[in-house]
This record gives C-alpha cells, sequence and structure tokens, in this order.
C-alpha cells in the first residue's frame, strides 16, 4: 500500500495473475493493510453501487467518532475516486486527491476516519464495492457539494454530471465549516490512535 498525499489515505495496486482461463488477484489482504497503515480494518457493512457514466457520489462523511473509514475498488467498469481532507485544523485542509479505480488494474483506496469521499462513473454500468469500518447511521452521515468552486474538484471534462437531489442540495466546505459539521484533525488523529494494533 502506497501512502497518499492527504495523511491517512493510501492506494493498494494488486498484483494480478491471468491465464487462458481467466484472471485472479487478492483484492483485501489484512496483514498487509495493518503493516501499512497500524491497524486493522474492522468490517460493520460492504456496500456496492452501480452507476451510469457520469454518476458523482459524494462527498460524503460521518462525524468523528467514530466515523467511517473506507476500503474502496471498482470490480467493473472506472471511476475516479476521490479523498477530500475536510477535516479541520488539517495540514491539507481542502485538499483532495484523486484516483482512477478500474477493471483493469483492480486498484483500491483505503481512506480512514474522518475524510471525506466521492467518486465519478466514468462508463456506464460502472460497479464499486467498499468496505466499511462502520454501518450506515444516518444521524451522523453529511455531505459537502462536489462541485463546490472553493475544492474545485478536476472532474473529468466532456462528462454530464450526475448528481442526487441529496449531493445537489450538500453545503460547500465553508457552509459546513460554519455549521459545526466538521470533524477536526485533531479528533481524527486521537480516535485513530486508539485503534492503533486492533484488527
Amino acid at each position: 500500500m502506497r501512502p497518499l498525499r492527504i495523511e491517512g489515505a493510501w492506494v493498494e495496486t494488486p498484483q494480478v495473475f491471468t491465464d487462458d482461463r481467466g484472471r485472479f488477484h487478492e483484492w483485501f489482504k489484512g496483514e498487509g493493510f495493518q503493516d501499512s497503515t497500524g491497524q486493522g480494518l474492522r468490517l460493520a457493512q460492504a456496500n456496492c453501487s452501480r452507476s451510469v457514466r457520469g454518476t458523482v457520489r459524494g462527498i460524503h462523511f460521518a462525524s468523528v467518532p467514530p466515523g467511517q473509514a473506507k476500503y474502496v475498488t471498482c470490480v467493473s467498469g472506472a471511476i475516479l475516486d476521490v479523498v477530500v481532507d475536510i477535516r479541520t485544523g488539517s495540514p491539507s485542509f481542502g485538499e483532495w486527491e484523486a484516483v482512477r479505480l478500474d477493471d483493469t488494474t483492480h486498484r483500491s483506496v483505503y481512506l480512514s476516519e474522518g475524510l471525506g469521499h466521492a467518486f465519478m462513473a466514468l462508463e456506464d454500468n460502472s460497479t464499486v464495492v467498499y468496505l466499511c469500518s462502520q454501518g450506515y447511521a444516518p444521524q451522523r452521515e453529511y455531505g459537502i457539494n462536489p462541485l463546490d468552486p472553493r475544492l474545485a474538484i478536476d472532474w473529468p471534462e466532456g462528462v454530464a454530471v450526475r448528481l442526487s437531489e441529496k449531493d445537489a442540495a450538500a453545503p460547500t466546505l465553508d457552509e459546513a465549516e460554519r455549521q459545526g459539521l466538521l470533524p477536526s484533525f485533531e479528533d481524527c488523529r486521537g480516535y485513530r490512535s486508539g485503534l492503533v494494533g486492533s484488527a
């Protein structure tokens, strides 16, 4: 696993084995994950979504504690996966990093508690699966508008963006900060330090 520029996020590029029958790869390996991140991934929920080209889901996050860490991969098609640092007080607050996930490289992205997550489907029927450290809890789930001009996420040109009503109505990063919705960098790091060594 290679750490991304944003602290608390990693990308995994697996070794893929192919022969005349097809292909095989390990898309999650607990031991390697723990060696890289310093903690285990508690599995509380597994999600699967299929999206038409141009669909943007996110930017989603959960309040910390406990937050919701995610391990994301694209099993069919291709997406642009985006990690957004929404943690107040973070050195990279307001910055984002994008990784293409597809059914060729089989990369995965892990984002720890307190980071924002979004993705755009680059092909029709793009299917994304992600492992979550906590289950869905609407009372602590929030969103930020993925078209916020302050964030200026570089979504691919020439692709018509499709948003849910909820994501389109989500506040900007500045509005979410004023409303006190954003987790703090200090709280996120403190929470994660309590998970070090946990499986």
